[in-house]
């Protein structure tokens, strides 16, 4: 067991930072993923919202979208637990963009306009999980419902 974790720690010092970012993408989008399939279905309203979201928080060219989208639904559909993308996010980025990711978890939980419980526990596991301090994930979930609500 110790010996498999160590060489999963030295395998991640050993990436590019191109493939950092690529592993950064694809474990952000498999989270879009688990929020978005939590209440059984992802709709066309939730797939426009997770585009833009990865549109505004990454440089992903965007005919790249729908490549890096397949691919992290598929990763979300095989995923033994949560922790193997948050563990990436966790690592990669500081303590606001964790919050921005957390809002954008909120942004897909709102997009089909009904916040399914399963959504809101998922968002919550997800910001524990980031370590993303109660307050931030409370003034993330109200940015969120205001900005879905101007979009009506």
């Amino acid at each position: 067991m110790i010996d498999s974790l160590r060489r999963l720690f030295e395998k991640d010092a050993a990436l590019s930072e191109d493939d950092r970012d690529r592993a950064l993408q694809l474990a952000t989008v498999a989270l879009f993923f688990e929020v978005a399939r939590a209440d059984g279905r992802v709709d066309e309203e939730e797939r426009r919202t997770m585009r833009a979201a990865i549109q505004s928080t990454f440089e992903v060219a965007p005919d790249e979208i729908d490549g890096l989208m397949r691919e992290a639904e598929e990763r979300s559909r095989t995923a033994v637990s949560l922790y193997e993308f948050t563990h990436v996010v966790d690592e990669a980025l500081g303590p606001e963009d964790k919050k921005r990711i957390i809002e954008l978890l909120w942004l897909l939980a709102f997009a089909d306009q009904r916040k399914d419980p399963l959504e809101e526990y998922l968002v919550r596991m997800v910001a524990g999980l980031l370590h993303v301090p109660h307050p931030d994930f409370i003034d993330a979930k109200l940015r969120a419902r205001e900005s879905s609500s101007r979009d009506d």
